[in-house]
């Protein structure tokens, strides 16, 4: 088995961002600010989302406010970013408390500072989608025919547009595929993308030989979080897959401080 490390890809960006927040700071006087908003009850696995952004902002030299916001004061404190010169990047940290509020809340960002890419008119690429790509690239895999699972906001439905506009062929498996059409599916491509947050739903009989597996799903079981592919997927040899940390997190992280970054950036262009 070969695997694909996004926390190794992830050092030598972290490398190269640290030296462009350095150039923003003495060339531009500009320091890179992320103001992240919190509106749900306190979670854990939501809380260590928050402290990694936390911890790599520092590592790299971008500030991070956290914003722990009620659902009477997160309109207020949205705009009040907004307004905001000296943050160039705003996160609403999803789920939002209560749920049906997310939509309205994530349209309220400034879509030059939505740097999740979230909200309608963001003018970034989403995260977790980078993230993928440069997982891929940084190993020379090439992107033909992928199979993609999951078609959510976060991941499926903004890289499968990503995948197609690079011109790749993608076949693309959701909730409303039968578990046959996918195994079919599955089996007839060399890349596997899978990212429904559903524990198992990708097993071993259901890949190539030789395939690349991309585990991109993140579900909480009994506390400890777990990807798509079940456990017999791992005991192949003949894959090459993500480990089961340290694949796509790393570099979605880096990916979204990629954002930040650029989001900065246009402030020096007058953009």
């Amino acid at each position: 088995m070969k695997i694909l490390s996004g926390t190794e890809l992830a050092g030598f960006i972290k490398e190269r961002q640290a030296k462009q927040v350095r150039n923003l700071k003495q060339a531009h006087h500009i320091a890179p600010r992320l103001a992240i908003i919190r509106c749900n009850p306190e979670n854990r696995v939501i809380s260590t989302y928050v402290q990694l952004k936390q911890s790599y902002g520092e590592d790299i030299g971008v500030e991070v406010e956290v914003h722990e916001e009620s659902v009477d004061t997160i309109r207020q404190a949205i705009e009040a970013l907004n307004a905001r010169e000296d943050v160039q990047g705003i996160i609403v940290q999803l789920p939002v408390v209560p749920h049906d509020m997310t939509d309205e809340l994530l349209s309220l960002v400034d879509p030059s500072k939505d740097v999740d890419s979230l909200g309608d008119g963001s003018v970034f690429d989403a995260a977790t989608p980078m993230a993928i790509l440069w997982l891929l690239a940084g190993y020379n895999v090439t992107l033909e025919h992928v199979a993609l699972v999951g078609r959510g906001r976060l991941v499926g439905a903004p890289l499968e547009v990503m995948l197609r506009n690079s011109g790749v062929d993608v076949a693309v498996y959701d909730r409303n595929s039968s578990h046959e059409e996918m195994k079919d599916g599955l089996l007839s491509a060399q890349i596997v993308i899978t990212a429904t947050g559903q524990p198992g739903i990708v097993d071993a009989s259901m890949l190539a030989q030789g395939a690349v597996v991309v585990d991109a799903g993140v579900a909480s079981e009994d506390g400890v979080l777990v990807g798509d592919v079940a456990l017999d997927v791992r005991k192949r040899d003949d894959l090459t897959i993500t480990p089961e940390k340290g694949g796509v997190g790393p570099l979605t992280v880096a990916a979204l401080f990629d954002n930040v970054l650029r989001a900065a950036r246009m402030r020096t262009e007058g953009q």
